[in-house]
């Protein structure tokens, strides 16, 4: 079919909802339009939905743009970006732009979205007050922040909380304004709106809820908002987040029938021929939709009816809601509130922080509220659209009463069920990919069909879906990807890259949302994702002390007998005379079992107590040395031009420079260095991580060296004639590492990995990038602290770390037991240890996540010894510190290498107070 023969259809929005139509024709009759686009923003079609990510930085513009420019020229399409439609003339059939352009229609498709609703109250027309709908809005809010802190988001709605939480990842100072008692009133009731606003106050949002109001504060720009009961708020910008108007001037104008939207019909079919409207900016049966969802089924049907294919009408979408922040767990669909015509199963756990509430009509599902534990989001959402008659083992699924089989979610999805509600990928768009291109992996699908690749809720979905369509193949294609550890089938990259595009915080937020089947991790998860969250977010990432393995915890190395070794920091192996008699001193007073010189020119004091760790640190009042760290442990160095007749730099002076500029700074793997200041390599650079060798006027750049278990020469990085351009490269050659490196990856793997000419273009030859790596290296270094001094400086992690607990005289005899009192249930921190003396016996007291208390015997039942209070606890298993053996914490037994047992006591908790039995004859 040549250009004359094809039907003219101009579009005017470049949004989601007109593009989204515009893909579905081109599926159906690539060649039967002649396409023209008007967007009045200057970019291609990009997904409105991710702005709060754009807005918290976690992603960049280029990364929401859903169909790039080529997109458009390899579909034969006009698209005109910045240019909007002032005209339309349905007699003529033309549409008048705002440059003079006049394109004549055939079919016309309004996409013209909407705008934010800005309350018509004095003082809305000053500076400092926007809206949230547009790149516009976001690079606006961003540069805001950068010269204010105190800022009001008007509206509890989905995007008010979304843009606050935004705003508040960029260091401002936020209040949430609503007009009602409770947040997301259209979605939750009160109990589940309490309950969320509970948990973004934990997070450092305010909120200003049941305030209406009046007046907006200041001269030219805002200082603050007046309220109808006389009070104010201080705000120096304000975000209006209240509602959205569909726009529908346009078609007003042109004579098209409106109410509150552009009126159509089941098809999207207007009043006047030959025009149609989709998205926020139609009503049909007097409803106006603001979620993505139902835009993309309207989109459907119109492509269907515009191409002549056969469809069923649009019938109205169950709207369902799924709040995107980070570590809030918050899902509606359907009818909500409690009405006399409605039954209510109902489940509130104030201490797990729970709430489920499923409505019934006639014994069939027609809402329901999910606060907390989203697992069956997805199938609820089903129920609720085919009304589902509710039944004992859906009731057992939902409230969690039962643990049945839930069977494959895929199964029971239509065809045409939307999965992916962000690009309006369809369940049957995801089969036909994989059946059709031989898709054996998610990522696959997500680059094939689109499928996940915005929020990433419906990546659980996609999954079952894989498995239902492979069946028996699914198990051995999934096993060609390799997880970062046993609780996911998510390889590094793949979790950093979520991590950054979903603004992830913490590591319970990263196990939620990117669908661990462990909740708590493993040993080998929880270390990495607390490394990655702290590379990826210096300044928001709170280290998870829990998380991290003993010698990082206790900042000393654990020993095989339960002593630990502490090692002084010495710059670049360079001490004095008085420091060398304050390390004897104290090794003495604290019964050091031996001194030795370490490989790293420094001493370690072997045999320490664990309860004298912080006495031994007050006293040396060195820094540490970081022997135990994923970080790095030492510069070793030479004489160097100070003393050697040979030396040609001063080595000893670069050595101390690089080790306090870089100490303390978590890394993926133990880090070392060494600077010789001659070709003589006495500081054996050619083994170290980075090795720099002094030439004369010149220093030569070695990375990659090993001297352990699998031994490796340093390669040549570079050479640099300064000291200056020396540091840069080091700095951006180790944070290049820090962000591509997987956790426990030394650089002898990581380089052959990732090879060292590309590290070579990388951190040396691409300046530019280079000076970036620099830059971000130099915010990380920002962050660190001393950590012996933090610990001496905070009493209650002290005492929960290195204190022993003595128990009290007996509070309770039962039959066969002493119970003896070992403090209170405040003084366990969750997820760590804490020894307990009875009398004699060493018990290890640990306190789960889930406020239950175990008690066992202080000892390893592995073949290396060694203590179990200092080993990393997920859920009610414990994961030895030295062999990383899995031990049931209820009952001692080892699940893996599935042999060995630990002895346990009984555990009581009276009114907070923990209560430790002993068997009778036992103790003395």
């Amino acid at each position: 079919m040549n250009t004359q023969e094809r039907e003219r259809l101009v579009v005017i929005g470049n949004g989601m909802a007109g593009i989204n139509t515009v893909e579905n024709m081109l599926k159906l009759t690539p060649n039967a339009f002649q396409i023209t686009v008007f967007g009045s923003e200057p970019y291609p079609n990009y997904n409105r939905i991710q702005l709060s990510y754009v807005l918290e930085k976690s992603k960049a513009v280029e990364d929401i743009i859903l169909n790039d420019w080529n997109w458009y020229r390899d579909n034969g399409i006009d698209l005109f970006t910045g240019t909007t439609v002032t005209a339309i003339d349905t007699i003529g059939k033309k549409v008048i732009a705002d440059n003079g352009m006049e394109v004549p229609y055939d079919k016309l498709i309004i996409a013209t979205g909407s705008k934010p609703f800005l309350l018509p109250v004095p003082g809305v027309d000053k500076e400092g007050i926007v809206g949230f709908r547009d790149i516009a809005d976001c690079e606006l809010m961003l540069r805001t922040a950068n010269e204010y802190k105190k800022a009001a988001v008007i509206g509890g709605g989905l995007l008010g909380l979304e843009a606050a939480k935004g705003l508040l990842k960029l260091g401002m100072d936020v209040t949430v304004v609503h007009l009602f008692e409770d947040l997301m009133e259209r979605q939750l009731d009160h109990t589940a709106s309490h309950m969320l606003q509970v948990e973004l106050e934990s997070q450092g949002l305010k909120f200003a809820t049941g305030r209406k109001t009046v007046e907006f504060l200041g001269a030219e720009r805002v200082s603050g908002l007046k309220f109808s009961d006389g009070t104010e708020l201080e705000a120096e910008f304000v975000v209006m987040a209240a509602g959205i108007q569909p726009n529908v001037q346009l078609a007003r104008a042109a004579g098209i029938e409106v109410r509150r939207g552009i009126v159509v019909d089941d098809y999207m079919r207007t009043s006047v021929p030959d025009v149609f409207a989709v998205g926020e900016c139609n009503e049909h049966r007097g409803i106006c939709y603001g979620l993505v969802a139902p835009l993309f089924e309207q989109g459907a049907v119109l492509a269907k009816y515009l191409c002549g294919a056969e469809t069923k009408p649009y019938e109205g979408t169950v709207v369902s809601t799924q709040l995107k922040i980070s570590g809030v767990d918050v899902f509606s669909a359907g009818e909500f509130q409690d009405a006399p015509d409605l039954a209510v199963v109902r489940m509130h756990d104030e201490w797990r922080r729970v709430y489920k509430k499923i409505l019934l009509r006639e014994g069939r599902i027609v809402g329901g509220v999910l606060v907390g534990d989203g697992k069956e989001a997805t199938r609820l959402q089903q129920w609720i659209r085919t009304g589902t008659v509710m039944t004992e083992d859906i009731h057992g699924r939902l409230m969690g009463a039962t643990v049945t089989e839930t069977g494959n979610t895929a199964a029971e999805l239509r065809d045409e069920e939307i999965v992916c509600g962000c690009n309006g990928v369809t369940k049957k768009h995801i089969v036909d990919a994989i059946n059709e291109h031989g898709l054996t992996t998610v990522e696959e699908i997500k680059v094939t069909t689109g499928a996940s690749r915005s929020c990433g809720g419906c990546r659980p979905v996609v999954e079952q879906i894989l498995q239902y369509v492979l069946g028996d193949k699914y198990d051995s294609a999934a096993a060609k990807k390799e997880g970062i550890c046993g609780c996911t089938t998510l390889s590094r990259d793949e979790v950093v890259r979520h991590i950054k595009e979903k603004g992830l915080i913490t590591s319970k937020e990263v196990r939620y949302a990117l669908g661990w089947n462990n909740e708590e991790g493993c040993s080998k998860c929880r270390p990495a994702l607390n490394y990655y969250l702290g590379m990826i977010w210096p300044t928001e990432h709170a280290d998870e002390r829990d998380a991290r393995f003993v010698n990082e915890r206790m900042h000393a190395n654990i020993q095989k007998d339960g002593t630990f070794g502490v090692v002084p920091r010495m710059y670049g192996g360079v001490t004095t005379p008085e420091d060398l008699r304050l390390i004897a001193d104290v090794a003495v007073k604290y019964n050091v079992k031996l001194v030795k010189v370490t490989g790293g020119q420094r001493l370690d004091l072997l045999g320490i107590k664990r309860d004298d760790l912080p006495k031994v640190w007050e006293e040396l009042g060195m820094p540490s040395g970081y022997a135990y760290a994923k970080a790095l442990r030492t510069v070793k160095t030479c004489v160097g031009s100070q003393f050697c007749r040979f030396g040609t730099k001063d080595s000893m002076g670069m050595g101390i420079l690089l080790e306090k500029k870089f100490e303390r700074l978590d890394m993926p793997a133990k880090f070392k260095m060494a600077v010789n200041g001659c070709p003589r390599n006495c500081a054996e650079s050619s083994t170290k991580d980075i090795g720099i060798v002094g030439n004369e006027g010149a220093w030569e750049i070695y990375v990659g060296g090993n001297g352990g278990i699998k031994a490796r020469l340093a390669e040549l990085l570079c050479k640099v004639m300064t000291d200056e351009e020396l540091l840069e490269i080091v700095s951006a050659f180790m944070q290049y590492y820090r962000e591509t490196g997987k956790y426990l990856e030394r650089t002898s793997d990581w380089i052959e990995r990732v090879g060292i000419k590309s590290i070579i273009q990388t951190v040396v030859e691409d300046v530019e990038q280079r000076k970036q790596l620099a830059e971000r290296m130099e915010l990380a270094l920002a962050q660190v602290k001393e950590p012996w001094k933090d610990i001496l400086d905070n009493s209650k992690l002290r005492e929960r770390l290195f204190e022993n607990s003595q128990g009290a005289a007996n509070a309770v005899d039962e039959k066969d037991f002493h119970y003896y009192s070992v403090g209170t249930l405040e003084q366990y921190a969750e997820r760590l240890g804490r020894v307990v003396q009875l009398e004699g016996q060493e018990i290890a007291v640990f306190r789960t996540s889930e406020g239950s208390v175990f008690a066992l015997e202080n000892k390893s039942p592995g073949p290396r010894g060694g203590t179990i209070v200092e080993g990393i606890v997920a859920g009610d298993i414990l994961f030895d510190p030295i062999c990383d053996w899995r031990i049931s914490l209820s009952d001692g037994q080892v699940q893996t290498p599935d042999k060995g047992q630990v002895r346990t006591y009984p555990v009581r908790v009276t009114d907070g107070e923990v209560f430790v039995g002993v068997r009778m004859g036992v103790v003395k």
